[in-house]
């Protein structure tokens, strides 16, 4: 046979029927293939019974004897029926070569997996395994302890140090809310830096300072200025929202830019090459800026920005006359550009011309990520991306979904401070004391077998409020007791305060946030409630799972990605269910599920603790977001910047 062929085609018949397997032997000459890595030694036989690879079977066999002429196989053949018709082979004659050329790829492979296992310490720990260690700068309106008015505040607050524990050198800027008030003692820790800065914006030079604090691994820098120092909280107070909150947060931009680049935190400034982490709105400026401010007098060349989109519905849009306040080049104005749509306006001389804030960080960000994998594609339609959904379209290729993670170390049953009973998975009694502690602070009737229904949120649309509103008299008919925690819009809070007075032994409603108050619901309550219109990921049901309580959820956002629907009748829901979901958003709905739930409490408990099982061994841990985000930070870096 010619040494240049490269085929062994073999007309083979698929109604082949010997018992006896013949081998097949064929001499042909090496065909040497630098680029194939991977390579095994076959015996081709010629089979009884056709199989998946078609009517001959391999046999893998080590060479035994250089007189042995049988080929190595490299690749087959089929026909358009999917029968093989030919290899791709390489004779023995030459596999002495080839078997040491792979022996000593093998070794060198070998050697460059062990060098990527993490460390192991004495105790068997495994070590946090990092490839490349970035500089991140958190920009953020809020952060745990510190901040919180929601969701934001955890993540902000938990998941810089859970990058910090991988290896990284993390930075939080976030202002120094000071309220004249208790809780003002939660920036105790932090030192003045006695390092001013300057900023132009609206209309001059705004000086702001920093104060620092070393905690847990991470830079906590707060930004100070008298426009922070107020009572309310981040956002406003009781006679509703800061009319100069676009202020406040283009100095958060500002500051936060300036940070890496003036701050020596530890000895040693961040410096330009980092990564910015802008949270919503709030931090939306920082990528443009990058883009508008520095990049086009060399500095930041290096630098990296990541939207982070917590809450799509809040955007920053102002009136298009700000934007010569916000101290970028008048070329740029096209990047925050916002026209509202004509029904839209206020009236028939309204052009509807505004700045977006978050509009701005989408055009300019070099990736953007939500809080759930859910959320990243309910913001690309037209009912979930309140008017950014096109431009969000646009950039689906760098637009990521990662589920938060919550702080296991404050959301542990096993030693949590502030519940009456500590349990764990392998002893739940405390779970009923907790329960009975509860009916107990509250005045309720103490039942244990009465269903225990809880909600905790901000008392707006999104939450469902109108919803609950609508069903509390026919859920008040059935035999359960329900407890609400949460502020916001004042009808709420004067709704559930008539409620409790009407319906004195099965409904309690406490007015305002508390943390202990939150975690003793969270652990005392059997089901916890959240119909939200939508839910960009939601926190509450991950503590309730941990918890052991079953979450009831409107199947959206991150709800939909981390609770899974009950069903007794599939094997699947029996070792994945964790609560239920319902969908449309309706009163009809979310009653036909609590029924589901209140009849599954009350008549298959062995089903209700199956549930509280799979709930509470579920790994919502920070470390896995971390993995994740260390993954879009390194794609950040790979492209040139965006803008």
């Amino acid at each position: 046979m010619d040494s240049l062929q490269l085929h062994a085609l073999l007309l083979l018949h698929p109604c082949a029927s010997s018992p006896s397997l013949r081998q097949l032997r064929f001499p042909l000459p090496l065909i040497r293939n630098s680029r194939n890595r991977n390579f095994r030694l076959f015996s081709a036989h010629n089979g009884g019974a056709a199989s998946q690879d078609g009517p001959f079977a391999f046999e893998e066999k080590v060479v035994s004897s250089p007189k042995d002429d049988r080929g190595l196989v490299l690749a087959r053949e089929t026909d358009d029926f999917g029968y093989l018709v030919g290899f791709r082979l390489i004779p023995e004659s030459g596999l002495e070569e080839l078997m040491s050329v792979q022996h000593a790829i093998a070794e060198e492979d070998s050697s460059s997996d062990e060098a990527k296992k993490p460390g192991l310490k004495d105790t068997g720990e495994e070590e946090a395994e990092t490839r490349v260690s970035y500089n991140i700068i958190f920009v953020t309106a809020e952060a745990a302890p510190y901040s919180k008015t929601g969701g934001l505040a955890d993540v902000c607050g938990s998941l810089p140090i859970a990058l910090a524990a991988r290896g990284h050198r993390v930075m939080v800027v976030t202002p120094r809310y000071i309220h004249g008030t208790s809780e003002d003692a939660k920036f105790a820790g932090a030192v003045d830096l006695a390092q001013r800065t300057k900023v132009s914006c609206f209309g001059g030079a705004q000086e702001v300072g920093f104060f620092h604090e070393y905690r847990e691994g991470v830079d906590w820098v707060f930004v100070d200025h008298p426009s922070f120092h107020r009572p309310g909280n981040p956002y406003g107070d009781k006679f509703g929202t800061f009319g100069d909150n676009q202020f406040r947060f283009t100095l958060l931009s500002h500051a936060a830019c300036e940070a890496p680049l003036v701050l020596p935190l530890g000895g040693f400034t961040y410096g330009e090459k980092c990564l910015f982490l802008a949270n919503d709105w709030h931090a939306s400026l920082v990528p443009v800026l990058l883009a508008a401010k520095y990049r086009p007098h060399g500095v930041y060349t290096d630098a990296r920005s990541i939207l982070v989109i917590h809450n799509i519905a809040h955007q920053g849009v102002e009136p298009a006359i700000t934007y010569s306040s916000l101290g970028l080049p008048t070329e740029w104005y096209g990047a925050l550009e916002w026209v509202f749509p004509t029904w839209a306006r206020t009236h028939a001389l309204d052009t509807g011309e505004a700045v977006n804030f978050l509009k701005g960080a989408v055009v300019t960000a070099d990736r953007i990520v939500t809080v759930s994998k859910g959320y990243s594609w309910e913001i690309t339609t037209s009912e979930g991306g309140n008017g950014l959904h096109e431009l969000l379209n646009g950039r689906k290729s760098i637009l990521n979904g990662i589920t938060n993670g919550i702080d296991v170390t404050e959301w542990d049953p096993s030693c949590d401070k502030h519940i009456a009973f500590n349990y764990s998975v392998d002893d739940l009694s405390g779970k009923a004391k907790c329960k009975y502690a509860l009916q107990q602070e509250l005045g309720l009737p103490v039942r244990p077998d009465c269903p225990l229904i809880g909600f905790i949120g901000r008392l707006d649309y999104q939450k469902g409020i109108d919803l609950i509103r609508l069903a509390m008299p026919e859920l008040m008919e059935a035999d359960v007791q329900f407890v609400m925690l949460g502020s916001g819009n004042p009808i709420y809070e004067d709704w559930m305060r008539a409620t409790e007075s009407v319906y004195r032994d099965k409904f309690r409603g406490w007015v305002g946030f508390n943390v202990p108050i939150s975690h003793k619901i969270t652990a005392g309550c059997d089901i916890l409630l959240m119909p939200s219109a939508f839910e960009p990921c939601g926190l509450n049901q991950l503590y309730a799972m941990r918890y052991g309580t079953i979450p009831v959820v409107h199947e959206t956002g991150g709800l939909r990605d981390t609770v899974h629907n009950f069903n007794p009748y599939t094997e699947d829901s029996k070792t994945e269910s964790t609560g239920w979901t319902f969908s449309p958003l309706t009163k009809e709905s979310m009653l036909a599920a609590l029924r589901y739930a209140i009849q599954t409490y009350n008549e298959h408990k062995s089903s209700w603790e199956g549930l509280m099982l799979r709930g509470m061994t579920k790994d919502y841990t920070w470390v896995n977001a971390a993995t994740q985000y260390e993954q879009i930070i390194e794609w950040a870096f790979i492209d040139p910047p965006y803008c």
